[in-house]
């Protein structure tokens, strides 16, 4: 097993892959090639990016017809509900096995890293708030939609979810999928810009410096083998 200290340290250096538009499928197979690949990468990956249409992602346990009417769907590698990607801001992070946040239980991970997005957005004059309440267990978690029932340490903003995230853990590290979501009036700010508030968010709350990366051919090949054989399939979107 892989060792990991539970102590941040005072500062980290991040990869960051600004990404553009891409379907649903290639969306998911590139998050999941970046938790293979992030061992051998030795820093943690930090992937802003798009969607080529209007869809929405599953959580991985829910059922496909969770999906509403009009929208392409794909079912996620991590839990969570429903979330629409009309117009939203969407991110993820992938983290080696011995990455700190390895070593905190999956509450005080997400507290360390959605005070960060917290401070992103606070520096644009949002005043988000943590939420301090878990999902009721009367919530159909099957079928739910993530927007519609904070749980503890997503981000509100006047009184009403904002920012949701999900992770999955393996041995090959963690998965941090991240959106922010403010309703049909779209985004506050241009997509640039919340990438860098983004950036200076974790900056100042977990001391993140970050450096560009693209990712090479073989990188790109992965992220097409797993849409073929995984992300771009029914059996993997139709699973439950």
């Amino acid at each position: 097993m892989p060792q990991h200290s539970a102590t941040p340290p005072s500062a980290e250096h991040w990869l960051c892959w600004q990404d553009g538009a891409h379907s649903p499928a290639w969306n998911m197979a590139a998050d999941e090639a970046m938790l293979q690949q992030v061992a051998s990468l030795g820093s943690p990956i930090l992937r802003t990016y798009e969607w080529d249409r209007k869809a929405v992602s599953l959580g991985y346990v829910q059922r496909h017809d969770a999906a509403p009417e009009g929208y392409a769907y794909v079912r996620r590698p991590t839990g969570g509900g429903v979330v629409y990607h009309d117009c939203d801001f969407t991110y993820s992070v992938a983290f080696p096995p011995e990455h700190w946040l390895n070593g905190l239980d999956r509450i005080r991970s997400y507290d360390c890293l959605n005070r960060s997005v917290q401070e992103a957005l606070r520096q644009l004059g949002l005043p988000v708030e943590l939420a301090q309440t878990e999902i009721p267990h009367s919530v159909e978690r099957a079928t739910m939609v993530c927007f519609t029932n904070p749980t503890r340490y997503d981000l509100l903003l006047d009184g009403r979810k904002i920012a949701g995230s999900a992770q999955r853990r393996t041995a090959e590290g963690l998965l941090h999928q991240g959106s922010l979501h403010f309703g049909e009036g779209g985004l506050p700010s241009p997509r640039n810009i919340l990438r860098e508030a983004l950036l200076k968010g974790l900056n100042k709350v977990m001391g993140i410096s970050c450096s560009a990366f693209q990712p090479d051919s073989a990188f790109m090949d992965k992220i097409n083998t797993l849409v073929t054989e995984k992300y771009g399939t029914d059996a993997w979107n139709q699973l439950r």
